[in-house]
């Protein structure tokens, strides 16, 4: 019994796959077998679908994938490279500076200083006579003390960072936080017009922004001492500890007046 059905078996399959290999070698002569063909294909496809579209989608997610990783790889390359320039950039124009002022440094001596005026003027040595012009910067062991502010003949008068009437644009060399420093007519200099939440820290340097061509960039002012106060319209005081001994100034240096400089 057992052995008439597996031979049953045998005979039903070999049947089935003659027949199967004979309808898919007859269709291409016969139109209707076609038609069942693509019938038969449109029935399955409906529940292939799903599996299609998702089989797509991972496809193109991950393609999505790799395009959006090589374009971040791609934007950092960039973002570093765009650092590296920045910082030879600034490199180069803190040697330009520093070359140009070494070559129009005047040494300049102090020959009056009211005390009423301590913290606000004193005058110096050097005038027209020297090319000296009101707006250049003073500097004490290169740091800025202030900036001509009259001028005669033969003597010139000089406004300290520490006026209250003196406002000079500055930058906070760590952050490239732009403000301004005045002083408060006391002996202190503050850095003011800094956004609140800027980072800004004690030790930070300070030194001055594009004013004009009597005044260049990058000219040190001294280091954030510390915080002064907070505003209520969101802008930050800082005290700044200037680099110059502003308390006792014998001889100062002056930048030269060059008659292709404008103002």
């Amino acid at each position: 019994m057992w052995g008439k059905r597996m031979t049953l078996e045998w005979v039903n399959g070999v049947a089935a796959l003659a027949l199967g290999l004979l309808l898919l070698g007859a269709s291409p002569r016969f139109p209707f077998l076609k038609n069942t063909v693509d019938f038969l294909g449109q029935i399955l496809s409906v529940p292939e679908y799903p599996v299609v579209k998702l089989r797509e989608f991972c496809r193109e997610f991950y393609s999505w994938s790799l395009d959006k990783n090589e374009l971040r790889l791609s934007l950092e390359a960039l973002q570093n490279e765009n650092a590296m320039l920045q910082i030879v950039g600034s490199v180069l124009l803190s040697e330009q500076i520093k070359a140009e002022l070494a070559s129009r440094m005047g040494a300049a001596r102090v020959t009056l200083r009211e005390p009423l005026g301590w913290w606000s003027e004193f005058r110096i040595d050097k005038g027209q006579n020297d090319d000296i012009v009101v707006g250049l910067p003073v500097f004490q062991n290169g740091f800025l003390v202030g900036r001509i502010s009259s001028v005669s003949s033969f003597s010139s008068w000089v406004e300290l960072l520490t006026s209250s009437s003196l406002m000079i644009p500055v930058v906070v060399e760590e952050t490239r936080e732009l403000g301004v420093v005045v002083g408060d007519g006391d002996g202190s200099v503050l850095l003011v017009y800094i956004p609140d939440g800027r980072g800004i820290l004690p030790g930070m340097k300070v030194s001055t922004a594009l004013v004009s061509e009597l005044l260049p960039p990058g000219i040190p002012v001294g280091h954030i001492e510390s915080e002064a106060s907070a505003s209520d319209n969101g802008y930050v005081t800082y005290k700044i500890k200037p680099g110059a001994t502003l308390s006792a100034l014998y001889t100062v240096s002056v930048f030269k007046y060059s008659k292709e400089t404008t103002r």
